[in-house]
Parts: structure tokens; C-alpha cells; sequence
């Protein structure tokens, strides 16, 4: 079988490609985008701040792949629940966004955890990390909005002592870390 000798498209490919649409042919084509997926209509949606509850698309798909519904046999997937969080950034970012969806992941591993036994190291792994995350993102928050987000920390810490693996103290050493320790 030969292989092809075209090279894959790029951005600059379709640039090229728009440069001659009109103004009825993109809102077309944004249209067709719109329908063809829910997650472009998230991404839409929080890049326009469309809706109520712009962040609600993002809380659902984390709290679907660290939090499943064991009854129903759901897996588990660290990676889908970042990539939900990453498209969230992709999409406008704000920090104050990226500030809850980051702590509304700990508490969602907090639900599971609370629940549910787990021994699996690369979730409670992914957690810590994410706990970093929201501390990271917390920390460039005026200093007024950041008490709520590090109560709610606060909690998945408290908690975070009874999961093992180290994770309790894992996040005892971050928050000292960022300055959030009132110890």
C-alpha cells in the first residue's frame, strides 16, 4: 500500500480556507459546528456567556468520569474529567472558572471517596494534583473571592486524611505551600 503524500492539515490550511467566506457562509458554518456536538456548544456557550450556568456542561462531564455512578457500572476516567476542565480554559477561562471547577473536582473525588473504598494510587495522584491546581488557581483570585474556594479545600483536606496513600498530608504540605495553612 503506498502511502500518501499529502501532509496532514493545519490551522493555517483552513485560514486559508476562510479567508473567502462571507459572513452568511461562516455563521453556517459556526451553525453546523453549534449542532454537530454538544461539547462545541459548551464551548460556544462559555465563550459568549450564554446561559445561566455557563460552567454547569464542564461540573457535569468531571463530576461523570471521578464521581460514576458505581450502580451502574461506570467507569472511572481522571483523563476526561482534566479534559473537561482544559476545555473550559480553552473556551474563555476565567479565573474565577478555573478557580470552581478545579475544587468542584476534589470535592466530586471527595463524594466518590466518601462512598466509595478505592485503592487505586494514580486517582488519589490526580487528585493531589488537581488540589494543586485549584491552589494555583485560587492564589491569583482577589483576595476577597478566595474564602470560599478554601473552606471548601478546607473540607476535601479534613478528608482527605481518611483516603491513605498519603493524600491528607499531601495536601497539608500544599496549602502551606500556597499560604492557605491557618495552622
Amino acid at each position: 500500500m503506498k502511502k500518501s503524500s499529502k501532509k496532514k492539515p493545519t490551522w493555517a490550511d483552513l485560514k486559508r480556507r476562510l479567508v473567502d467566506f462571507d459572513r452568511s457562509a461562516l455563521l453556517g458554518l459556526v451553525q453546523d459546528l453549534y449542532a454537530a456536538s454538544k461539547h462545541n456548544q459548551a464551548f460556544l456557550h462559555a465563550r459568549f456567556a450564554l446561559g445561566e450556568d455557563i460552567l454547569e456542561p464542564y461540573k457535569t462531564t468531571i463530576d461523570r468520569w471521578v464521581c460514576p455512578d458505581v450502580l451502574r457500572n461506570q467507569g472511572i476516567s481522571v483523563a476526561k474529567a482534566k479534559k473537561a476542565i482544559s476545555d473550559y480554559r480553552k473556551a474563555i477561562g476565567r479565573p474565577e472558572g478555573l478557580a470552581e471547577l478545579t475544587v468542584f473536582y476534589c470535592e466530586s473525588c471527595m463524594n466518590l471517596l466518601g462512598y466509595c473504598g478505592l485503592d487505586d494510587e494514580g486517582y488519589f495522584n490526580a487528585l493531589v494534583r488537581m488540589f494543586e491546581q485549584a491552589l494555583k488557581a485560587i492564589a491569583v483570585l482577589e483576595s476577597d473571592l478566595q474564602d470560599d474556594f478554601v473552606e471548601r479545600l478546607e473540607r476535601v483536606r479534613s478528608e482527605g486524611h481518611n483516603w491513605g496513600w498519603g493524600v491528607g498530608d499531601d495536601m497539608d504540605h500544599l496549602m502551606a505551600e500556597y499560604g492557605f495553612d491557618e495552622e
